[in-house]
């Protein structure tokens, strides 16, 4: 198979994890015969340095021309620290969404035996917890008109979403809930907002058509609670762009780090991976970020172009990594090892290089990890 991928490193640690999960694509294209090409991309702060512009026109132009999109993340502590910027990073995410169409963001949870020590859950919490987020990702207050006084002293940000937007989400929920356990949760603010409520009524209306799922209805803080106090409940959960933005990353916590999660963007014609973590930019450069959740995105690329079974051999080796200690300081603060490290040890895992009793010495000094 041959795929033509756009990468776009982003900012802060986004270049340092985004080149590992293109060493591990590059692994598994060797693997199993295929072919992957990259177009490197400009968007968030690195563009607006080099172009003023947080999403120049090329960039757009070579994700449409793609198959799929690797992304790694966004933001640097100059514009978070100003609020009166005009041009933001920020902005060139929002508007690629919109350019591309990416209204779905799907955010897997899931947890690891090894790491339930860095959880802050109890162990008996963790059991069984396997969870996925569908955020619907180019509508709501993010989008909506934004109002500001000359002297600051109001401002407004309107939500709107219309009826097609909700379908288009809710479809493929629903479908995924099918694939699952069969059980999809709705986290709207129903008593409240009156989008919450065309939510409801529309999931209400698309539900006969899925009649094998059973369907639940959570307000948002009484959802970021259940969450917490008991996660293995959830199977598919539904909701709109800001409370999904906030409940997924409150999930995120629960497998014992930020670093280990993978999103996916999806849209009517392309796809965009990237891990959930933000830019880290008092990380960037010192190899010590966590590279799991990218190329755990870059395994659900993988799925996306119909290569399940590579993508089982990536995951496979993120988890024989994490059952033996190899991880980064994120996750053991003494015990760690480079982010190229991990990088290079699921590409050797993809080639079946790696033995039973790994060299730690020679992983450590990034030699060969056979024996």
């Amino acid at each position: 198979m041959n795929k033509h991928i756009a990468v776009i490193n982003g900012d802060g640690i986004g270049p340092e994890v985004t080149a590992q999960s293109v060493r591990v694509l590059n692994a598994i294209a060797e693997q199993f015969g295929h072919e992957f090409t990259y177009t490197y991309c400009l968007m968030g702060a690195d563009a607006i340095d080099k172009t003023g512009n947080p999403l120049p026109d090329e960039t757009v132009e070579g994700c449409l021309n793609a198959d799929a999109i690797l992304f790694g993340a966004i933001g640097h502590p100059k514009y978070d620290n100003d609020p009166t910027a005009k041009v933001r990073p920020e902005q060139g995410l929002l508007k690629l969404r919109k350019s591309l169409q990416l209204f779905a963001n799907i955010r897997p949870v899931s947890t690891y035996a090894a790491l339930e020590h860095l959880s802050p859950l109890k162990a008996k919490q963790l059991e069984n917890v396997d969870f996925v987020i569908y955020r619907e990702l180019t509508g709501g207050i993010y989008f909506g008109e934004k109002k500001v006084a000359e002297d600051y002293s109001e401002a407004s940000d309107l939500c709107v979403y219309t009826k097609t937007e909700i379908e288009r989400i809710s479809h493929l929920a629903f479908k995924a809930a099918q694939q699952r356990r069969k059980k999809l949760t709705l986290v709207d603010k129903a008593n409240v907002l009156e989008s919450s409520r065309l939510w409801r009524k529309v999931v209400q209306e698309i539900a006969p058509q899925y009649s094998d799922v059973v369907v639940d209805f959570l307000f948002v803080d009484n959802a970021a609670m259940q969450i917490i106090l008991n996660p293995k409940q959830f199977d598919v959960v539904l909701t709109e762009n800001m409370f999904g933005d906030i409940i997924s990353d409150e999930a995120s916590v629960i497998s014992g780090s930020l670093g280990l999660l993978p999103s996916a963007s999806v849209g009517a014609a392309t796809a965009l991976f990237e891990p959930i973590h933000g830019s880290y930019p008092q990380a960037a450069g010192k190899d010590i970020a966590n590279p799991t959740g990218s190329i755990l995105s870059a395994a659900m690329m993988l799925d996306h172009f119909g290569l399940h079974k590579e993508a089982e051999v990536v995951r496979a080796g993120v988890n024989w990594a994490l059952a033996n200690g190899f991880v980064t300081k994120d996750i053991d603060p003494v015990n760690y090892y480079f982010t190229s490290t991990i990088g290079e040890l699921i590409s050797d895992f993809v080639h079946n290089r790696v033995a039973t009793d790994v060299n730690r010495n020679n992983i450590e000094l990034r030699k060969s990890t056979i024996i």
